[in-house]
């Protein structure tokens, strides 16, 4: 049935019918939907204090790139090196770990269209392969197997150039030539052998855009710092591997991944991969273990105790303010200035698509009340200090509920009957599903 000229009457009837329709019309065209839809009494809900916060360094900053997942990581292993180098504040090389990401990444790239030969170029699998070879975002696993190969190093060591703070133009080459890299493989008549040969001559030229745009990256290095009691120190001649294991010093086995996805296509207690999703290609496939969401909170709640913070991902867009940093199902008043709501489980909405992770940041806090149970969460975001109070944002508990979907742990801080279930068997998930998403919101 086609939208007639009587219908379109019908619909400008009933909306003149509503005489606030005009008022909000007003305010919108003037401000948008978003700011004329803000709840400025949320803010009574956040006052940003808490009752346990962990050791945090200064506010960092991705700027306009999608490193939001590295930024987590980093700023979450930061908390180890500053006790143990006794510092105020530090900060690692995001510059160094892109530059192995990309690399890794186009490596990991090209290794799948080897295996997927036999496929139509136009079939959803390559077409999925095609779309973003070497884009920003990740998630823990991918980054656990960055820091198990490469190492760290600090930002004085390898610090920011333009490219690393600003990866488009950077994306945009890469990925053309990672394209035209998998036309030539998947249309050569040479061997496998022959073009995984091929294949290394491919990453050479990689390795040489990326030491141009990011800079060379140090095999070894000095590192020379002003701790606490203003006490002059110098590390000399370390690799990057050695100032993880000693600066840092993670079991990486030992960090475990949990997902909250209620969906009837995965069930709870049981393990997840995405097939082709990773960086490094030998190490860490993506694995994480499907749980209700009060065993994320309590896993949390026990690593910030101690003194932890606890990487995450989530869908940042949804319900948050960016500029006060608030994270609130309550932050925008839809229902009154257009009348509806969004009214999708979170399940419904990770199965139409409208919502997935989108972004990662860091819980240095929560704010527990008499009966120990969060009310709001602490969270340290990468955007720089001016967003939310100096870059902390405030996150309320029933939003962890509905759009807080992946937390990095330590496995000690799972109950008994979640560690049980890290040996079991693993289910593949297909490439394109919501759980593959990655965080990359600049």
């Amino acid at each position: 049935m086609k939208i007639t000229k009587q219908l379109l009457q019908s619909f400008q009837k009933s909306y003149h019918q509503n005489p606030s329709n005009k008022l909000v019309e007003g305010a919108i065209s003037n401000v948008g939907i978003q700011q004329a839809s803000l709840n400025n009494e949320v803010n009574r809900r956040h006052p940003f204090t808490f009752s346990h916060t962990t050791t945090k360094g200064e506010i960092t900053n991705q700027k306009a790139s999608g490193r939001c997942w590295m930024f987590a990581a980093l700023n979450t292993a930061r908390v180890d090196t500053m006790n143990k180098l006794n510092v105020e504040t530090f900060e690692f090389s995001q510059t160094y770990t892109l530059f192995w990401d990309k690399l890794e990444k186009s490596n990991y790239f090209l290794e799948s269209i080897l295996e997927t030969l036999d496929e139509p170029t136009d079939s959803r699998l390559i077409m999925h392969l095609l779309t973003a070879p070497v884009q920003d975002g990740g998630q823990w696993d991918m980054f656990a197997g960055i820091l198990e190969k490469y190492g760290v190093v600090p930002k004085s060591v390898m610090p920011e150039t333009f490219h690393s703070s600003n990866t488009m133009g950077l994306n945009r080459v890469l990925t053309s030539k990672l394209r035209e890299n998998a036309h030539t493989l998947r249309t050569s008549d040479a061997s496998l052998e022959e073009l995984r040969d091929m294949k290394n001559g491919m990453l050479a030229h990689i390795y040489s855009i990326l030491t141009k745009a990011l800079g060379p990256v140090p095999t070894t290095f000095t590192y020379e710092y002003t701790d606490k009691n203003k006490e002059f120190h110098r590390i000399s001649d370390i690799t990057p591997q050695d100032f993880f294991k000693k600066y840092i010093g993670w079991n990486l086995k030992d960090k475990v991944s949990l997902i909250n996805a209620p969906q009837a296509s995965k069930p709870y207690n049981k393990l997840y991969t995405v097939k082709y999703l990773g960086t490094v290609k030998e190490l860490y496939p993506v694995r994480y273990l499907n749980v209700e969401i009060d065993v994320l909170k309590q896993a949390a709640i026990k690593s910030i105790k101690n003194n932890e913070p606890v990487w995450f991902g989530c869908d940042v867009g949804k319900q948050s303010t960016r500029d006060t940093g608030i994270m609130d199902l309550h932050a925008y008043n839809y229902s009154d200035t257009l009348n509806d709501d969004i009214k999708l489980s979170k399940g419904e909405r990770l199965d139409y698509g409208e919502s997935l992770l989108t972004h990662a940041m860091v819980f240095t806090g929560v704010n527990l009340d008499e009966n120990e149970k969060p009310l709001t969460w602490q969270v340290e975001n990468s955007w720089g200090e001016k967003p939310g109070k100096k870059g902390i944002f405030s996150m309320s508990d029933d939003w962890f509920d509905e759009y807080n979907y992946q937390i990095m742990v330590d496995k000690k801080y799972l109950p008994q009957e979640a560690l049980d279930l890290l040996d079991g068997e693993v289910v593949e998930l297909e490439p394109w599903d919501p759980m593959g998403a990655l965080a990359l919101v600049k």
